[in-house]
């Protein structure tokens, strides 16, 4: 839109009458200049003729431009066409009716906006006509009513929401049921089951959340030992506390679904971390001690029950045979004991019933070992 000024209005008033020159010269009249010698200023144009400046306050060459009406400037003449409902520009229509049409467009526009909602898959939508709640949408495309009548809050309840325990690189240090101080990291992974209870039972979800979990944890690990918490008894204890944590938040009514509890790192505090250290090496070493001791104890056992086996062997054919069986046992046992023995006892007419063969060979093979000089046995 182009926007052209006129000329001022008190040039329009007299158009038939040649404007003054501000340097002095007439209208339609020629004199002679200040020397004497040239046309004077006023040959009909003004003062323009012989070279001269132009007057400024003169009509321009061809008559008054277009748009420059008379009186007014043009923003003055702009701004009263407007007041009076004429264009603005002009031929386009600026009156009452035009707002109107502008704030009936802002309000269906409004209406659209907050009437048909779009919900996804994930999602669902929690509606409240005048502050209560009303119905819950489904996913797809619904209508309600227009705010602020109705209001809906979109809620993704297939999100899986994480809180980690403790939040940062800080220690979480719990008691154990044997009054040992424990070192315990763990996850606890949960979304929402129920749309309108999470909205609208508990104030602050994730910090009811927390809570719980922590209280639940420190419970479960009051009730478990050292070595449980730190070994084969931390999946007992992270069932314990999902449990316990799905059990409070239903009771609170909170729309909360706990997936799961993970220990990430369940170890003594760093202050005691070497003597813990000790123990557990001083643990391991009974534990390996009392292995031993089993193993021993069963090898034991196994020829115990050997023996018996094979002494019920014996008894078995010593029912049959009595005599054959007791002389048979006679000669095992004396086999056994003279074999210890360092007699030989020779049964043969000119001989020597005794003859001390073993410990002579013993001494034959012995060395000969001097002791000062003289041979072993030797007195002074």
């Amino acid at each position: 839109m182009a926007i052209r000024f006129g000329r001022p209005a008190w040039a329009s008033n007299t158009p038939n009458e040649p404007p003054k020159s501000p340097w002095g010269g007439g209208g339609n009249g020629a004199g002679d200049d200040a020397s004497g010698g040239g046309k004077g200023a006023g040959d009909g144009k003004g003062g323009s003729g012989g070279g001269g400046p132009r007057n400024p306050w003169s009509l321009p060459p061809g008559g008054p431009r277009r748009g420059a009406g008379g009186g007014g400037g043009g923003f003055d003449d702009l701004f009263r066409r407007a007041r009076r409902g004429g264009g603005f520009p002009p031929g386009i229509p600026f009156g009452p009716q035009v707002w109107w049409l502008i704030a009936g467009g802002l309000l269906l526009l409004w209406i659209a906006l907050t009437t048909v909602h779009s919900i996804g898959t994930q999602e669902r939508g929690v509606v409240t006509t005048f502050g209560r709640y009303s119905t819950t949408l489904e996913p797809g495309w619904s209508v309600t009513f227009p705010a602020p009548i109705s209001s809906v809050t979109v809620i993704n309840i297939q999100n899986v929401r994480e809180e980690n325990f403790p939040d940062g690189s800080g220690e979480n240090l719990m008691i154990t049921g044997d009054q040992n101080i424990v070192d315990l990291a763990f996850q606890v992974r949960w979304d929402i089951s129920n749309a309108p209870d999470f909205a609208f039972q508990i104030k602050d979800p994730k910090a009811t959340v927390r809570a719980v979990a922590e209280s639940a944890m420190r419970a479960a690990v009051s009730r478990a030992s050292l070595n449980e918490t730190i070994g084969s008894g931390r999946t007992t204890i992270e069932a314990q506390v999902q449990l316990q944590m799905q059990q409070i938040l239903d009771e609170y009514n909170s729309g909360i679904h706990v997936l799961g509890v993970a220990i990430s790192k369940a170890a003594a505090p760093q202050q005691v971390d070497e003597a813990f250290k000790d123990v557990t090496a001083a643990q391991q070493d009974a534990q390996g001690l009392r292995n031993t001791a089993n193993a021993y104890a069963q090898q034991v056992l196994a020829n115990a029950e050997g023996d018996a086996a094979e002494f019920d062997k014996i008894y078995e054919q010593y029912k049959l045979a009595p005599e054959v069986t007791r002389r048979r046992i006679y000669y095992e046992t004396m086999e056994n004991v003279l074999s210890r023995t360092d007699k030989v006892i020779v049964e043969a007419p000119g001989v020597t019933p005794y003859l001390p063969l073993p410990a002579v060979k013993r001494r034959e093979a012995e060395p000969d070992i001097e002791v000062q000089g003289k041979r072993p046995g030797a007195t002074k």
